[in-house]
């Protein structure tokens, strides 16, 4: 290839990850607001896994979740989402067993292990969210989206205790950005619905 094909192909990888990066922290942060108080809920959304283990991505949720929680709160609950949908374990224990083992984390764990769409993860959570003053949802930013427009659906109420979690890092998971970033807006294209929609 010649130098400027080289020059235009790799400004065109430089402006794909720009893209990503500013898709995947706009995901992260739709649908939620400043919001205070000293208690917090943190949903974290599994994925299929069929082993007896953690996959990889499970693993990362569970990080993500863990890195979420605010030191200053008075009182944190993790909630962990995910029926068993493709294995034996539910996403939920799985989780779990990662969080509680290898993160060694010993705060309040509740396990949803009913849902198996993200949907009812949402649904099934929402007992779990009355009594708390803030909630973050965590997951991959543009699944973490949907969820969260989710519980404005199901609870507008408990939709404007939103606030960001800690899913997104700026570099993190930097080769994928630009085709999770792509496949999250095409599939939720039609299902977007301005915050201002629920606040009404």
């Amino acid at each position: 290839m010649s130098n400027r094909t080289w020059v235009f192909f790799g400004g065109g990888l430089i402006l794909a990850a720009v893209w990503g990066e500013l898709e995947n922290w706009r995901a992260s942060r739709r649908f939620t607001g400043n919001v205070p108080g000293g208690s917090e809920a943190v949903v974290v959304l599994g994925y299929r896994n069929a082993g007896d283990r953690a996959n990889l991505m499970n693993r990362w949720r569970a990080r993500a979740g863990l890195r979420s929680i605010d030191p200053t709160a008075t009182d944190t609950r993790l909630i962990l989402c995910g029926g068993a949908c493709a294995g034996a374990y539910s996403e939920a224990s799985l989780l779990a067993q990662y969080a509680t083992g290898a993160c060694t984390y010993r705060g309040e764990v509740i396990l949803e292990e009913q849902s198996r769409t993200t949907w009812e993860n949402i649904s099934f959570a929402i007992p779990y969210l009355e009594d708390v003053d803030r909630i973050k949802i965590v997951s991959l930013p543009f699944h973490a989206e949907k969820a969260r427009r989710y519980l404005w659906r199901q609870r507008p109420d408990l939709g404007r205790r939103l606030v960001s979690g800690g899913e997104y890092r700026f570099g993190e998971w930097l080769p994928l950005k630009p085709p999770l970033a792509l496949y999250g807006w095409l599939k939720d294209a039609r299902d977007r619905t301005p915050l201002d929609a629920f606040s009404r």
